[in-house]
């Protein structure tokens, strides 16, 4: 069983109009960022695109999912991007919504809390270049913290170790599989992606981008990392608000396997079948640890830290599975 859905349901949009490119060049890149409810951030990001160095010309399309703060009153009055509301959708509707609008040959995803470094496009397009603009060839970038704020060692290991981001597993230059497609920094064809939109049946940020990737590798996507194409994410994490959110993947986790039950043994639900979960005087053990860690470095230990999410992760899933 391999299914998906889009909407295509009408859209609320606030008009504003296209922009061209600054010597009115059709653009290499259409950077498109889905937004909600992080107006302050969003400037941010958005001011660093203005500042890009040797960037190919590129157009920026901004798709507000739904914000209750000021962000489509502050973005209706600037200029030189494509912005458009719509209702609360999710961010695969979102990124479906901003592909639909772009006129450039790759789409760039970045997120709404995902800053770039000055020669983040230009290291993009260096890696099409080189790759002969081969239309199934995806480049993903390295998101990292950034440098001026504090880092716990809970957030380096989600950062590298796979539950958030794996950039530790992975080498600069290499062709990476699926699951590493993290829409907070990858480029790709734009066609390839309006005959293959994301599935909007995810309710929330969490495997729909790894979804697409699955489908997109069986006709042949490559994945190039390049190290050089930097972006910073101010998104502050911890332990605790980092394991209510392995729970939501959980339980967008049972939705992937619904859809691609050939991949259940990846998404852990031979795990269900092979062992208990942790009680909870378990698990508040486990909580203190990984705590202690998060606070003393010299007390973090990526096991537990691991542990404790996996354990989240599989509850997520276990309750998605049994939901009807």
């Amino acid at each position: 069983m391999n299914t998906f859905a889009v909407d295509r349901s009408p859209l609320a949009e606030t008009e504003s109009p296209s922009q061209p490119t600054a010597n009115g060049q059709q653009p290499t890149f259409s950077v498109v960022i889905p937004t909600h409810n992080r107006i302050t951030m969003l400037q941010r990001v958005l001011d660093a695109l203005g500042q890009q160095q040797e960037a190919p010309e590129f157009e920026t399309i901004v798709i507000n999912d739904g914000s209750t703060d000021e962000t489509e009153k502050i973005l209706t009055q600037r200029s030189g991007i494509v912005f458009r509301s719509q209702p609360n959708s999710g961010p695969g509707h979102a990124r479906n919504h901003g592909v639909s609008l772009a006129r450039g040959r790759f789409i760039v995803f970045i997120g709404d809390d995902t800053v770039p470094e000055p020669r983040f496009l230009a290291e993009h397009a260096r890696t099409h270049h080189d790759s002969h603009d081969d239309r199934l060839i995806a480049c993903l970038g390295y998101t990292g913290w950034p440098r001026s704020e504090r880092v716990t060692a809970f957030m380096d290991y989600i950062n590298d170790y796979g539950l958030q981001f794996g950039y530790r597993l992975i080498e600069d230059g290499e062709t990476v599989p699926f699951n590493f497609f993290y829409t907070s920094n990858i480029s790709i064809d734009r066609q390839l992606l309006l005959e293959n939109p994301f599935d909007t049946t995810f309710p929330s940020a969490a495997w729909e981008d790894i979804e697409l990737a699955y489908r997109l590798e069986a006709r042949g996507l490559k994945i190039r990392y390049n190290a050089k194409a930097v972006t910073r994410h101010y998104h502050q994490m911890n332990v605790d608000s980092f394991a209510r959110r392995q729970y939501t993947v959980g339980k967008s986790g049972a939705i992937f396997y619904r859809k691609h039950p050939e991949l259940g043994h990846f998404l852990g639900v031979h795990e269900l079948e092979s062992r208990r979960l942790a009680n909870e005087r378990q698990l508040a053990r486990l909580h203190r640890r990984a705590r202690l860690g998060e606070r003393f470095r010299f007390l973090a230990r990526n096991d537990v830290f691991e542990r404790l999410m996996r354990e989240h992760y599989l509850r997520g899933l276990k309750d998605g599975l049994h939901h009807t």
